[in-house]
Protein backbone atom coordinates (compact mmCIF):
# COMPACT_ATOMS: atom_id res chain seq x y z
CA UNK A 1 0.00 0.00 0.00
CA UNK A 2 1.88 2.91 -1.41
CA UNK A 3 1.71 6.07 1.84
CA UNK A 4 -0.68 8.98 0.65
CA UNK A 5 0.50 12.07 -1.01
CA UNK A 6 1.16 15.41 1.22
CA UNK A 7 -0.60 18.25 1.07
CA UNK A 8 1.32 20.11 -0.93
CA UNK A 9 -0.11 23.54 0.12
CA UNK A 10 0.46 22.59 4.21
CA UNK A 11 3.94 21.70 2.92
CA UNK A 12 4.47 25.02 1.15
CA UNK A 13 2.91 26.83 4.19
CA UNK A 14 5.49 25.14 6.71
CA UNK A 15 8.17 25.73 4.27
CA UNK A 16 7.49 29.47 4.84
CA UNK A 17 7.18 28.49 8.57
CA UNK A 18 10.75 27.91 8.39
CA UNK A 19 12.19 30.74 6.30
CA UNK A 20 10.79 33.04 8.81
CA UNK A 21 12.16 31.04 11.58
CA UNK A 22 15.44 30.38 10.25
CA UNK A 23 15.59 34.30 9.17
CA UNK A 24 15.10 35.50 12.41
CA UNK A 25 17.50 33.41 13.84
CA UNK A 26 20.82 36.30 12.41
CA UNK A 27 19.12 38.23 14.53
CA UNK A 28 18.70 36.04 17.78
CA UNK A 29 22.28 35.43 16.94
CA UNK A 30 23.52 38.93 16.34
CA UNK A 31 22.12 40.01 19.47
CA UNK A 32 23.13 37.02 21.51
CA UNK A 33 26.96 36.74 20.78
CA UNK A 34 27.19 40.52 21.56
CA UNK A 35 27.91 39.25 25.68
CA UNK A 36 27.70 35.22 25.15
CA UNK A 37 30.75 33.74 23.27
CA UNK A 38 30.23 31.78 20.29
CA UNK A 39 30.54 27.75 21.47
CA UNK A 40 29.09 28.62 25.11
CA UNK A 41 25.84 30.51 23.32
CA UNK A 42 25.83 27.71 20.63
CA UNK A 43 26.32 24.85 23.31
CA UNK A 44 23.32 26.48 25.21
CA UNK A 45 21.08 26.40 21.88
CA UNK A 46 21.49 23.14 21.27
CA UNK A 47 20.77 22.01 25.25
CA UNK A 48 17.84 24.24 25.40
CA UNK A 49 16.51 22.84 21.92
CA UNK A 50 17.12 19.05 22.45
CA UNK A 51 15.64 18.85 26.24
CA UNK A 52 12.23 20.98 24.83
CA UNK A 53 12.11 18.00 22.05
CA UNK A 54 12.14 15.90 24.45
CA UNK A 55 9.07 16.82 26.28
CA UNK A 56 7.22 17.24 23.50
CA UNK A 57 8.42 13.48 22.54
CA UNK A 58 7.18 12.47 25.81
CA UNK A 59 3.90 14.04 25.41
CA UNK A 60 3.49 12.24 22.48
CA UNK A 61 4.49 9.04 23.78
CA UNK A 62 7.61 9.13 21.64
CA UNK A 63 10.70 7.62 22.61
CA UNK A 64 14.75 7.56 21.13
CA UNK A 65 15.61 4.72 19.72
CA UNK A 66 18.37 2.78 21.62
CA UNK A 67 20.36 1.25 18.99
CA UNK A 68 24.22 2.36 18.30
CA UNK A 69 23.64 2.90 14.47
CA UNK A 70 21.21 5.40 14.54
CA UNK A 71 22.74 7.28 17.40
CA UNK A 72 25.73 7.65 15.30
CA UNK A 73 23.88 8.63 12.47
CA UNK A 74 22.49 11.49 14.78
CA UNK A 75 25.83 12.16 15.71
CA UNK A 76 27.21 12.37 12.39
CA UNK A 77 24.15 14.57 11.43
CA UNK A 78 24.91 16.86 14.03
CA UNK A 79 28.19 17.36 13.16
CA UNK A 80 27.01 18.76 9.64
CA UNK A 81 23.36 20.68 10.98
CA UNK A 82 24.21 22.03 13.90
CA UNK A 83 28.05 21.34 15.94
CA UNK A 84 30.09 22.63 12.86
CA UNK A 85 27.50 25.57 11.07
CA UNK A 86 26.14 26.95 14.28
CA UNK A 87 29.37 27.63 15.93
CA UNK A 88 31.21 29.02 12.35
CA UNK A 89 28.09 31.16 12.25
CA UNK A 90 27.96 32.25 15.54
CA UNK A 91 31.60 33.27 15.69
CA UNK A 92 31.41 35.30 12.34
CA UNK A 93 28.22 37.23 13.03
CA UNK A 94 30.25 38.72 15.36
CA UNK A 95 32.19 40.55 13.01
CA UNK A 96 29.94 40.40 9.75
CA UNK A 97 26.81 41.68 9.64
CA UNK A 98 23.25 39.76 9.54
CA UNK A 99 22.35 40.97 6.01
CA UNK A 100 25.87 39.85 4.68
CA UNK A 101 25.40 36.28 6.73
CA UNK A 102 21.81 36.06 5.05
CA UNK A 103 23.34 36.71 1.70
CA UNK A 104 26.20 34.42 2.36
CA UNK A 105 24.17 31.40 3.98
CA UNK A 106 21.24 31.60 1.55
CA UNK A 107 23.76 29.84 -1.20
CA UNK A 108 23.07 26.34 0.41
CA UNK A 109 20.81 25.07 -2.26
CA UNK A 110 23.51 25.77 -4.84
CA UNK A 111 25.51 23.18 -2.85
CA UNK A 112 22.95 20.65 -2.34
CA UNK A 113 22.49 20.79 -6.19
CA UNK A 114 25.94 20.29 -6.85
CA UNK A 115 26.74 17.64 -4.02
CA UNK A 116 23.55 15.95 -5.76
CA UNK A 117 24.29 15.96 -9.15
CA UNK A 118 28.34 15.10 -8.33
CA UNK A 119 27.93 12.90 -5.60
CA UNK A 120 24.43 11.08 -4.97
CA UNK A 121 22.43 12.04 -7.93
CA UNK A 122 19.17 11.00 -5.22
CA UNK A 123 17.06 13.82 -7.07
CA UNK A 124 15.98 14.35 -10.31
CA UNK A 125 18.26 17.43 -11.81
CA UNK A 126 15.74 19.11 -14.12
CA UNK A 127 15.89 22.39 -15.68
CA UNK A 128 13.81 23.70 -13.76
CA UNK A 129 15.61 22.81 -10.59
CA UNK A 130 18.47 24.76 -12.17
CA UNK A 131 16.25 27.65 -13.13
CA UNK A 132 15.32 27.90 -9.42
CA UNK A 133 18.93 28.02 -8.37
CA UNK A 134 19.14 30.62 -11.30
CA UNK A 135 15.88 32.57 -10.52
CA UNK A 136 16.58 32.65 -5.98
CA UNK A 137 19.85 34.07 -6.40
CA UNK A 138 19.19 36.96 -9.03
CA UNK A 139 16.66 37.64 -6.54
CA UNK A 140 18.48 37.91 -3.46
CA UNK A 141 20.85 40.28 -5.46
CA UNK A 142 18.25 42.49 -6.47
CA UNK A 143 16.96 42.84 -2.94
CA UNK A 144 19.57 43.11 -1.50
CA UNK A 145 21.77 45.51 -3.98
CA UNK A 146 25.39 45.40 -5.22
CA UNK A 147 26.53 47.89 -3.05
CA UNK A 148 25.88 45.28 -0.08
CA UNK A 149 28.18 42.70 -1.56
CA UNK A 150 31.23 45.54 -1.28
CA UNK A 151 31.72 44.24 2.34
CA UNK A 152 33.11 40.96 0.40
CA UNK A 153 36.78 40.71 0.80
CA UNK A 154 36.85 42.35 4.26
CA UNK A 155 36.22 40.19 7.50
CA UNK A 156 37.76 37.12 4.66
CA UNK A 157 37.84 34.50 7.30
CA UNK A 158 34.70 34.96 8.92
CA UNK A 159 32.67 35.32 5.32
CA UNK A 160 34.59 32.00 4.51
CA UNK A 161 33.62 30.45 7.82
CA UNK A 162 29.76 31.23 6.59
CA UNK A 163 30.33 29.74 3.69
CA UNK A 164 31.95 26.49 5.02
CA UNK A 165 28.59 26.67 7.05
CA UNK A 166 26.51 26.63 4.29
CA UNK A 167 28.43 23.55 2.78
CA UNK A 168 27.85 21.80 5.74
CA UNK A 169 23.96 22.71 5.36
CA UNK A 170 23.60 21.23 2.41
CA UNK A 171 25.73 18.20 3.75
CA UNK A 172 22.86 18.05 6.40
CA UNK A 173 19.88 17.79 3.84
CA UNK A 174 20.84 14.99 1.77
CA UNK A 175 21.93 13.17 4.68
CA UNK A 176 18.89 14.37 6.26
CA UNK A 177 16.68 11.99 4.19
CA UNK A 178 18.32 8.74 5.18
CA UNK A 179 15.96 9.47 8.59
CA UNK A 180 12.94 8.35 6.36
CA UNK A 181 10.75 5.91 8.94
CA UNK A 182 11.25 7.92 11.52
CA UNK A 183 8.93 10.68 13.18
CA UNK A 184 10.70 13.93 12.20
CA UNK A 185 11.23 15.21 16.14
CA UNK A 186 13.33 12.17 16.79
CA UNK A 187 16.47 13.14 14.25
CA UNK A 188 15.56 16.44 15.33
CA UNK A 189 16.13 15.51 19.17
CA UNK A 190 18.75 13.01 18.64
CA UNK A 191 21.11 15.29 16.67
CA UNK A 192 20.46 18.39 18.99
CA UNK A 193 21.27 16.38 22.00
CA UNK A 194 24.69 14.71 20.24
CA UNK A 195 25.28 18.14 19.32
CA UNK A 196 25.10 19.86 23.37
CA UNK A 197 27.66 16.49 24.00
CA UNK A 198 30.25 17.86 21.93
CA UNK A 199 29.59 21.53 22.42
CA UNK A 200 29.29 21.63 26.16
CA UNK A 201 32.58 20.14 27.17
CA UNK A 202 33.93 22.17 24.30
CA UNK A 203 32.61 25.37 25.99
CA UNK A 204 33.53 24.49 29.69
CA UNK A 205 37.23 24.34 28.04
CA UNK A 206 37.51 27.10 25.95
CA UNK A 207 35.44 29.69 27.23
CA UNK A 208 34.73 28.83 31.34
CA UNK A 209 31.20 30.11 30.82
CA UNK A 210 30.57 30.68 34.84
CA UNK A 211 32.76 33.75 34.50
CA UNK A 212 30.67 35.32 32.10
CA UNK A 213 27.84 38.25 32.89
CA UNK A 214 25.66 37.90 29.05
CA UNK A 215 22.82 40.53 29.44
CA UNK A 216 18.94 40.00 29.42
CA UNK A 217 19.06 41.14 25.45
CA UNK A 218 21.56 38.15 24.49
CA UNK A 219 19.70 35.94 27.29
CA UNK A 220 16.22 36.59 25.24
CA UNK A 221 17.83 36.28 22.21
CA UNK A 222 19.29 32.65 23.20
CA UNK A 223 15.87 31.48 24.22
CA UNK A 224 13.90 32.86 21.35
CA UNK A 225 16.72 31.35 19.05
CA UNK A 226 16.52 27.68 20.99
CA UNK A 227 12.53 27.24 20.79
CA UNK A 228 11.49 28.93 17.81
CA UNK A 229 14.30 28.82 15.45
CA UNK A 230 16.08 25.80 16.41
CA UNK A 231 13.26 23.12 18.47
CA UNK A 232 10.25 24.00 15.79
CA UNK A 233 12.82 24.75 13.02
CA UNK A 234 14.26 21.67 12.78
CA UNK A 235 11.10 19.04 13.35
CA UNK A 236 9.56 20.82 10.49
CA UNK A 237 12.79 20.43 8.55
CA UNK A 238 12.78 17.37 8.70
CA UNK A 239 9.70 16.50 7.91
CA UNK A 240 10.12 18.74 4.83
CA UNK A 241 13.22 16.44 3.75
CA UNK A 242 10.62 13.84 3.18
CA UNK A 243 7.85 15.78 1.74
CA UNK A 244 9.62 18.02 -0.50
CA UNK A 245 13.08 16.59 -0.64
CA UNK A 246 16.56 17.91 -0.33
CA UNK A 247 17.05 20.86 -2.76
CA UNK A 248 13.46 21.66 -2.29
CA UNK A 249 13.77 21.88 1.85
CA UNK A 250 16.53 24.02 1.29
CA UNK A 251 14.69 26.60 -1.33
CA UNK A 252 13.67 28.06 1.78
CA UNK A 253 17.12 30.09 2.19
CA UNK A 254 15.85 32.25 -0.65
CA UNK A 255 13.07 33.15 1.23
CA UNK A 256 15.08 34.31 4.27
CA UNK A 257 15.86 37.89 2.61
CA UNK A 258 12.43 38.99 1.58
CA UNK A 259 11.73 37.77 4.72
CA UNK A 260 14.03 40.31 6.60
CA UNK A 261 13.09 42.85 4.11
CA UNK A 262 9.42 42.96 4.82
CA UNK A 263 10.20 43.15 8.83
CA UNK A 264 12.47 45.51 8.46
CA UNK A 265 9.39 47.63 6.67
CA UNK A 266 7.04 46.91 8.98
CA UNK A 267 9.12 47.31 12.34
CA UNK A 268 11.97 49.60 11.44
CA UNK A 269 10.31 51.89 9.10
CA UNK A 270 12.68 50.44 6.05
CA UNK A 271 11.67 51.31 2.73
CA UNK A 272 11.94 49.17 -0.83
CA UNK A 273 13.23 49.69 -3.97
CA UNK A 274 12.07 48.65 -7.18
CA UNK A 275 15.03 46.51 -7.81
CA UNK A 276 13.74 44.88 -4.27
CA UNK A 277 10.22 44.43 -5.24
CA UNK A 278 11.47 42.86 -8.81
CA UNK A 279 13.79 40.20 -6.65
CA UNK A 280 11.40 39.47 -4.55
CA UNK A 281 9.21 38.08 -7.37
CA UNK A 282 12.31 36.39 -8.34
CA UNK A 283 12.44 34.57 -5.17
CA UNK A 284 9.17 33.46 -5.18
CA UNK A 285 9.24 32.43 -8.98
CA UNK A 286 12.42 30.06 -7.78
CA UNK A 287 10.85 28.85 -4.36
CA UNK A 288 7.86 27.53 -6.70
CA UNK A 289 10.09 26.25 -9.29
CA UNK A 290 12.22 24.16 -6.80
CA UNK A 291 9.26 22.57 -4.46
CA UNK A 292 6.64 22.32 -7.30
CA UNK A 293 7.01 18.48 -7.96
CA UNK A 294 5.71 18.79 -11.94
CA UNK A 295 2.71 17.10 -13.55
CA UNK A 296 2.70 13.59 -14.54
CA UNK A 297 1.18 12.34 -18.03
Amino acid sequence: MTPPKPNLTLELLLLLVLATLWGASYTFIRVGVETIPPITFIAARTLIAGGLLLVVMRVRGLKLPRDGTTWRKFLFQAGLNSVVPFTLIAWAERTVDAGLTTILNSTSPIFVFLLTALITRHEALTARKLFGVVAGITGIGLIVGIEALGGLGHELAAQLAIVAATVCYAGAAIFGKTFKGLDPLLPAAGSMLCGAAILIPASLIVEQPWTLAPSTDSILALLGLAVFSTALAFTIYFRLLHTLGSIGTTSQAYMRVPIGVAIGVVFLGESLSAGAWAGLLCVIAGVAAMTIPARTA
